[in-house]
């Protein structure tokens, strides 16, 4: 095999290892994918400054994220069936999160429970959650998270209704998957996967049980699309943290009115985010939208992006637009997908080296120094 040196490798094989409908789940956006497109592309519009004979001997990756250190500015996203990815890959992703020394994020749609997760790690993990409907079951959740140490909540915000997938479609995707003709030769095109998969998980472990009643996949699939809230305001919000009691994340903020809202919520942290072009296609990308949200909400929290990050040079970037930290969904899933913990361990160590490289060449020994005079006018 050819030397993994980048995201994109790991995503190459990720899709030679991973049944079809399960990595373009991961890969692919909504409707023309214009958007999911764009989140990459705009990157390649800012320049980084280029500087020499600077003294970068002792630079260093490390920061803070919600007053936490971590070994880079970068939190693992919360992205839904990554245990379909690779067996228990929730697990594996929070045990890698937490030894590499960076937050993970579980989502409300994982295969492995918060109760799994929170058996197989150490550190408090964060849980993401999105407003079911079922208001009683959104407080089961937040109690859930609550007693598995979680130490902040990321409420989704940008998912009242679910965004349409074509490829998820024309894949016919369910989980556990369905067995058709048409699906057949891919599936035993991956007899690894299909052998870690027989003694895995194969349903949605922080519903199975708790809803209703109801353990099968196709009750709790239909429960489930029933139950995004279109109806979702700011006052379910202030309900929410009130639930909670904790830190609060606020994800899917594009517009500089709602980054304003979200502040006067009480956020602890906003994250620019357009669901990674899965939800509203033909929005503006995460990394334009972050230089304005940042001007018009200035210290009162931090901001976050989300989308696009596919090495560490687009964190440099970032920062330098005045991200305080980025999270990474598909990075982590293409690592994951490739080789298990291995792969997402990978995945980490590729971005922290790009980025330390990246600073050294644009003579930066800390991230505190990071601002716009590192950006090419």
């Amino acid at each position: 095999m050819n030397p993994i040196t980048c995201i994109e490798d790991l995503r190459r094989l990720a899709q030679k290892k991973v049944p079809k409908m399960f990595f373009d789940y991961a890969d692919s956006g909504s409707y023309s994918e214009h958007t999911y497109r764009r989140n990459m592309l705009d990157f390649d519009d800012i320049y980084l400054r280029q500087r020499v004979a600077v003294n970068v001997e002792a630079r260093s990756t490390q920061s803070r994220i919600l007053g936490c250190a971590a070994s880079m500015p970068v939190a693992i996203a919360p992205t839904g069936l990554a245990g379909m990815q690779w067996a228990n890959g929730e697990i594996l992703g929070a045990q890698v999160a937490e030894q590499f020394g960076v937050p993970f994020t579980l989502s409300t749609m994982s295969i492995c429970s918060i109760e799994d997760v929170a058996r197989a790690t150490q550190k408090p993990f964060w849980f993401q959650l999105y407003v079911m409907r079922d208001r009683g079951f959104v407080r089961e959740l937040i109690q859930r998270a609550r007693a598995a140490r979680c130490s902040a909540l990321m409420l989704t915000l940008d998912l009242q209704i679910l965004g349409q997938r074509h490829q998820d479609i024309k894949n016919g995707l369910t989980v556990p998957p369905q067995i058709h003709l048409h699906n057949m030769l891919d599936f035993l095109r991956k007899p690894a996967w299909v052998w870690r998969g027989l003694r895995a998980q194969k349903t949605f472990g922080n519903l199975a049980g708790y809803v209703h009643g109801k353990s099968d996949i196709v009750s709790l699939s239909e429960w489930t699309a029933s139950q995004f809230d279109a109806s979702l305001c700011w006052d379910d919000i202030a309900w929410i943290k009130r639930e909670w009691g904790g830190k609060l994340i606020l994800k899917g903020v594009l517009d500089v009115e709602d980054a304003r809202l979200a502040c006067a919520a009480g956020a602890d942290a906003i994250v620019v985010s357009n669901h990674g072009g899965r939800q509203l296609d033909g929005t503006i990308s995460s990394i334009r939208a972050l230089p304005r949200i940042v001007d018009a909400i200035g210290d009162q929290t931090e901001v976050w992006l989300d989308g696009g990050i596919r090495c560490g040079q687009s964190i440099l970037k970032a920062q330098a637009c005045g991200a305080k930290a980025c999270l990474i969904g598909r990075p982590f899933l293409y690592g994951l997908g490739a080789m298990g913990a291995e792969g997402v361990r990978l995945a980490l160590e590729i971005l922290q080296r790009e980025l330390d490289v990246s600073m050294a060449l644009t003579g930066i020994n800390d991230l505190s120094q990071v601002g716009r005079d590192n950006l090419v006018s």
